[in-house]
């Protein structure tokens, strides 16, 4: 009679890799991002002299559509530079990116508050604070690695480490400052996020160098 127990697994690992995570999240950034585009229609029957006006009312949203495709998009970007990053996944990663899928497959509603209602401090302060939100599980995610040392792939570089998690609490600095500001002029709000533009500047993490070519037969010293 054998005595082997069935496979368990321990509460700190996760039967799950890195690249099917960041699999899934292609698909919740790519469904969010088409649930954006489901927002701009123009109503059925309009007489040919009524298309412009239409048009001209669809600007806002519009409008919106591109502020959340390119948030959509840095935030995929960045998600693809984090899991570069990682080796293992332990639960306090995974549930970080879960809360980040959440609030990034939930972008399509404060998009359209901030299309509808772009005026009103509410929209404006809840779409800072979905922003705000999203960037921060990011940067908790970076925060992690750099806790965990054993997580990170091979060769991370912890300064790489740091200089994300001062990105991303500068990134999560404007966005949750905004929500106040959205309460005395939600015009300015809006001007405020694009702070976040030379913050990203300074905080640029530089590019691995390329390795240098070898050096051919006729290059070499006698």
């Amino acid at each position: 009679m054998s005595n082997s127990r069935p496979f368990t697994l321990r509460r700190s690992e996760i039967a799950v890799s890195p690249e099917r995570l960041a699999m899934l999240g292609d698909a919740v950034f790519a469904i969010a991002i088409t649930l954006l585009a489901l927002d701009i229609t123009v109503p059925e029957g309009l007489h040919g002299s009524e298309v412009p006006h239409a048009l001209r009312e669809l600007l806002p949203a519009i409008g919106a559509y591109l502020l959340s495709f390119a948030v959509i998009g840095v935030l995929w970007l960045t998600q693809h530079a984090l899991f570069r990053l990682i080796a293992t996944v332990d639960r306090w990663l995974l549930h970080l990116y879960f809360a980040l899928l959440a609030v990034a497959a939930a972008l399509p509603f404060p998009t359209k508050l901030i299309s509808e209602y772009g005026q009103t401090a509410v929209a404006t302060a809840c779409y800072s604070g979905s922003i705000a939100l999203s960037l921060g599980f990011l940067g908790a995610m970076y925060l992690r690695l750099l806790a965990a040392p054993a997580l990170a792939a091979p060769g991370t570089d912890p300064a790489e480490l740091r200089t994300s998690v001062r990105r991303s609490a500068l990134h999560v600095l404007v966005f949750v400052t905004a929500i106040p500001l959205a309460f005395w002029s939600p015009g300015l709000a809006k001007y405020w996020w694009l702070l976040v533009i030379p913050v990203r500047a300074l905080h640029r993490t530089p590019a691995p160098a390329a390795p240098a070519a070898p050096a051919t037969a006729g290059e070499q010293q006698p």
